[in-house]
């Protein structure tokens, strides 16, 4: 799944990430009196996986078992990805997309779980989260092949033909996926790192950790604390330099996801284009910057961060209010640079500053 990145939460720690390395003092090559008990202290990991840099960070005094934890975390990581992408035809999405208007393909009950998440959030939303926007890969050049060019009207126009939720379908019995029309295609590229996240939340608790924080491009878990202390994670300043933030917040036992305009993406006559696509028109959505969504599970802000940052503030919290959702809680810069935020996240989110203005 490559460069599904979106955008990047930086851990207010002010940490540099370093490939398969710790982020520990040098150690002190003095012995130790036989009485002397490990501290907690900070280990950071990090590796590529899914298309983005997948970074670990662990309050532990184990830092053998904190290292074998990682590993851990990112061979996961890469298992999904190997079966969830639409970069390689053997993976279980491309076989599905490649069978498009012909027959269903069963799968996995991961794949299938994703993808009738996917369609929960579809049919709740009216299709402004609609995975098969898989069709417009290749058109919108938002990756390797990102030059700067537009891509003709009419061809957008024409695979918007191929778009539509109400064309996959669902066998929870056979567990088969079924895109009934051909030239169909989708992608999870905007839930999948969410489902991860969730599973190595889970991997790692089942290894004995409490304390850590798991960050996959724009989403993120934390866990437990640094000996007391909450962990605190910074929301990007979408027009600032890249390791700038405009907020912060102290975070335990939830999961922040961000979607922006700005990590996938390009300005052309004073147009910023990028890769959150507007599932309706075809092209990318302007009614937000960024948009930064708090849940208790990853899955959950990974996939509405989409739909928030496509509806823009106002038309978020109709839905909001209407669909009586209550499992996350949201921050939103408009297209104005205006931050807005749902009432839960006020008493604990600090703006530091105004988002830097800009195209």
């Amino acid at each position: 799944m490559r460069r599904f990145a979106l955008a990047l939460l930086v851990p207010a720690l002010a940490l540099t990430a370093r490939d398969a390395r710790a982020e520990a003092p040098a150690p002190d090559k003095r012995a130790a009196p036989a009485e002397a008990v490990p501290k907690d202290q900070k280990f950071v990991y990090s590796n590529t996986a899914m298309g983005t840099m997948v970074s670990v960070f662990f309050w532990s005094s184990n830092e053998a078992k904190a290292r074998e934890a990682a590993d851990a975390v990112f061979a996961e990581m890469k298992r999904l990805d190997a079966v969830m992408t639409t970069w390689t035809e053997t993976s279980e999405v491309s076989r599905i997309n490649l069978a498009a208007g012909r027959k269903p393909v069963k799968v996995s009950d991961e794949t299938y779980a994703v993808i009738a998440r996917a369609q929960d959030v579809a049919k709740r939303t009216n299709g402004i989260f609609d995975i098969t926007v898989g069709a417009f890969k290749g058109l919108w050049k938002f990756d390797q092949d990102m030059d700067g060019t537009l891509p003709d009207p009419a061809d957008v126009k024409k695979r918007l033909a191929n778009i539509g939720y109400k064309h996959l379908r669902l066998d929870p019995k056979a567990k088969t996926v079924f895109l009934d029309q051909k030239g169909m295609s989708i992608t999870l590229g905007g839930i999948a790192k969410g489902y991860a996240v969730d599973k190595c939340v889970a991997l790692l608790k089942k290894l004995g950790f409490a304390n850590f924080m798991i960050q996959a491009g724009g989403d993120m878990y934390v866990a437990g604390s640094k000996s007391g202390t909450p962990w605190v994670v910074a929301i990007r300043d979408p027009r600032g330099p890249a390791d700038s933030h405009f907020a912060n917040a102290p975070v335990s036992n939830h999961s922040f996801s961000t979607s922006g305009d700005y990590e996938r993406g390009f300005v052309k006559d004073g147009v910023r284009y990028h890769h959150i696509l507007d599932p309706r028109t075809g092209q990318p959505s302007h009614a937000s910057r960024s948009v930064t969504v708090r849940a208790i599970d990853a899955f959950t802000a990974d996939a509405w961060s989409k739909v928030l940052f496509i509806l823009g503030y106002e038309e978020s919290m109709k839905l909001i209010k209407r669909e009586k959702l209550t499992d996350f809680e949201v921050v939103w810069i408009d297209d104005k640079n205006e931050v807005h935020m749902t009432d839960a996240i006020k008493s604990v989110l600090r703006i530091e500053k105004q988002p830097t203005p800009g195209t």
